[in-house]
């Protein structure tokens, strides 16, 4: 009878360890498939977006061919669009935040991890953080009716007045002084990705073990060179993606952009002119887009925006690949 009875028992226990596995086997399958799943359903969501534009668009590439991205002239009257001027706004915008951007926010990064005290670090940190939240719509407001005036007033008007319109610099910054142009639309951009590119940069910089500081500072290395040869480079490939992501951040702004940037179609010809953006032309026209030709432009023009964005992130993809090495 023990005999039988231990037969039995080591069946049942054989059964439950033969039922735990294939359960564990499932568990896996599954997991696998909502993995799969998932990215499968968003690759397919990628590519009916992409689609979706290209049939949209299609009418505009058919109708003015490739001088659709070589020529500026936008009017729906005459039917006739062309997207240089909102795909050359949206890259000197954009460029223009980076390059105002970038070094306040390493010197606010640098500051937080380095020289400030650590009671006031942290408010700080949550201060800079809280500034990443804002909506666009309240930068965009700002800039119209606080910054924009101010900027005219003081900067524009006075350039204006005492310089020489006829030399190089008088070039650069002529325009109407009424402060809505692709400098002040730079600088409201600058503010809003200014805050996301510190909090980043912050979290980068303290990711670096104190060993590695302590380090450098025991050879006799000064602050500076701490930062410059040890603390950048240890968090080079971060620091790329930051500033990539920040800068696709700055190419899709639509409403703060809108605002303040004057909404001119032409191409501009100085660094106070007035211009326009894809995403401020897009915003400011498609409700309005009653012909199927101006429809079809504004989804090319959207496109065109897709393919721009994602040609940064892919060489920004390439850059971290190249920084493995």
């Amino acid at each position: 009878m023990a005999t039988l009875a231990d037969s039995a028992s080591g069946l049942s226990v054989s059964d439950e360890r033969s039922f735990t596995r294939a359960s564990a086997r499932w568990d896996e399958y599954l997991f696998r498939a909502a993995c799969f799943s998932a990215a499968t359903l968003l690759m397919a969501a990628l590519a009916g977006v992409l689609v979706s534009l290209a049939i949209g668009g299609w009418p505009a590439f058919k109708a003015f061919g490739f001088s659709f991205l070589t020529t500026s002239e936008w009017n729906p009257v005459t039917e006739m669009f062309g997207a240089a001027g909102p795909i050359v706004g949206t890259l000197v915008t954009a460029f223009l935040s980076l390059v105002m951007a970038l070094p306040l926010a390493m010197g606010v990064a640098v500051f937080l991890t380095e020289f400030c005290p650590e009671k006031l670090s942290k408010p700080i940190a949550v201060a800079v953080e809280l500034l990443a939240g804002i909506p666009s719509i309240v930068y965009g407001m700002w800039g119209l009716f606080v910054f924009a005036p101010w900027f005219a007033k003081h900067v524009q008007t006075p350039l204006v007045a005492h310089l020489d319109p006829n030399s190089w610099l008088g070039h650069f910054v002529a325009g109407v002084p009424n402060g809505a142009n692709i400098f002040t639309a730079s600088a409201i951009l600058a503010i809003m990705i200014l805050p996301y590119m510190a909090a980043v940069l912050r979290e980068l910089f303290m990711s670096v073990p104190p060993q590695v500081r302590e380090a450098a500072f025991g050879l006799g290395s000064t602050p500076f060179e701490v930062v410059a040869k040890v603390i950048v480079p240890y968090v080079r490939r971060g620091t790329v993606g930051v500033i990539m992501l920040g800068l696709g951040r700055a190419l899709g702004e639509t409403m703060a952009v809108t605002f303040i940037i004057g909404n001119a179609h032409g191409f501009p010809h100085s660094l106070f002119d007035s211009g326009s953006t894809i995403a401020s032309t897009i915003a400011n026209e498609f409700t309005e887009a009653t012909g199927e030709l101006h429809e079809a432009s504004l989804i090319a023009l959207g496109l065109v925006l897709f393919l721009i964005t994602f040609t940064v992130l892919a060489i920004a993809r390439a850059l971290l690949s190249s920084q493995k090495h």
